[in-house]
């Protein structure tokens, strides 16, 4: 059961003097450098006012809340309301290295006779990144054959020849056939019972198909296999699933003075980002108002002059994160979300299983 009289962070604040309050919540960004940066951690640093607030689980739900913003098949920005920072890192630092994917990790070079040396040609196949559910397959274990359920193959062979009958004035893309290999060139060969009924895969290609992986003059060949299995991050940045993973906090920007008439149209203009638009509330006269906080870089121009340092001041909310996925194209941002969830959901149990078994050794 809730414990009585304890709050949430946010109840916490709201009972709080207003000086107070503003060192729990907000980050304030001055012109020289942020002030009130610390986390308070302990929910009993109030206590000798009478106001405590709480660690516990059921407590600490009452903030949360998850606001998606944007969301496409590459990209998702949404809102991470009422953690703690180091919920927010976590999410990041799984996303970049935790999440398992499948990439290319071992390559049969038969022939090469492009001026690309072999172990640059592998490492730029490499990173090719592939439309593969990772889920679907088994982490191969070191020291094993590759088979069906653990390991895709993937064939390159192609040879630069001239095509017949064109002049020679033309572009060498026209001129020969397999002067650029792309990506797309890297053919996908089903193992076993890939693609069966008894393990159903739709077709296997590259993510970016026009990817650039060597360019060939007549005659040149390459020809390779290419095996790929599953690893995260850690290993290598080629099963990173992400392009990037970062989060910042929202802006909160406060006038502490009106700003108005040609004072109003001058900040306008002094952001970069249009964060500041005008209103006119009648007779002629006009005032700057917060338009859109949420572009607010903390770039600091309008607080930049002295004129302007006791009109505005900047803040960031502690608790409230603008978190940004943009997925490598393998998985969707929203379904790589819900797995750095289940991997912090383990390893939260991994630690609480360590904790109850060295207590009951106790």
């Amino acid at each position: 059961k809730k414990t009585k009289n304890k709050m949430s962070y946010s109840n916490l604040a709201s009972k709080l003097p207003e000086h107070l309050a503003k060192k729990v919540t907000k980050v304030t960004v001055n012109h020289d450098a942020p002030v009130n940066t610390t986390t308070f951690d302990s929910p009993a640093i109030f206590s000798s006012l009478g106001i405590e607030g709480s660690s516990e689980f059921e407590v600490l739900i009452e903030d949360f809340k998850i606001e998606i913003i944007k969301i496409t098949d590459d990209e998702m920005i949404f809102d991470l309301i009422g953690v703690h920072p180091s919920i927010a890192n976590a999410f990041r630092r799984i996303l970049i290295a935790e999440i398992p994917i499948m990439a290319i990790t071992t390559i049969y070079i038969m022939n090469n006779t492009s001026l690309i040396p072999d172990e640059v040609l592998a490492h730029r196949i490499g990173l090719v990144p592939f439309k593969v559910d990772p889920r679907l397959f088994n982490d191969r274990e070191p020291g094993t054959a590759p088979n069906d359920r653990d390991t895709l193959t993937f064939l390159l062979d192609v040879t630069c020849s001239r095509k017949p009958g064109v002049p020679d004035d033309v572009p060498d893309n026209e001129k020969y056939i397999h002067s650029t290999v792309y990506a797309k060139d890297l053919v996908w060969q089903p193992q076993g019972d890939q693609g069966t009924d008894s393990f159903p895969l739709d077709k296997i290609e590259s993510v970016h198909p026009d990817i650039i992986l060597a360019k060939l003059s007549p005659g040149q060949t390459i020809q390779l296999q290419a095996l790929c299995s599953k690893g995260i991050g850690k290993e290598h940045a080629k099963f990173s699933p992400v392009a990037t993973a970062s989060y910042r906090l929202l802006p909160s920007i406060e006038f502490l003075k009106p700003v108005e008439g040609q004072d109003a149209e001058k900040l306008k203009k002094l952001c970069p980002l249009n964060v500041f638009d005008i209103e006119d509330f009648g007779k002629g006269k006009k005032r700057a108002i917060v338009a859109r906080d949420r572009n607010c870089s903390m770039c600091r121009e309008c607080v930049r002059e002295p004129e302007w340092q006791d009109r505005i001041q900047l803040n960031r909310v502690k608790n409230h994160f603008i978190f940004s996925i943009e997925s490598a194209g393998q998985l969707p941002p929203e379904v790589l979300f819900s797995e750095a969830v289940k991997i912090l959901m383990q390893k939260t149990c991994t630690i609480a299983n360590a904790i109850a078994t060295e207590m009951a050794n106790l």
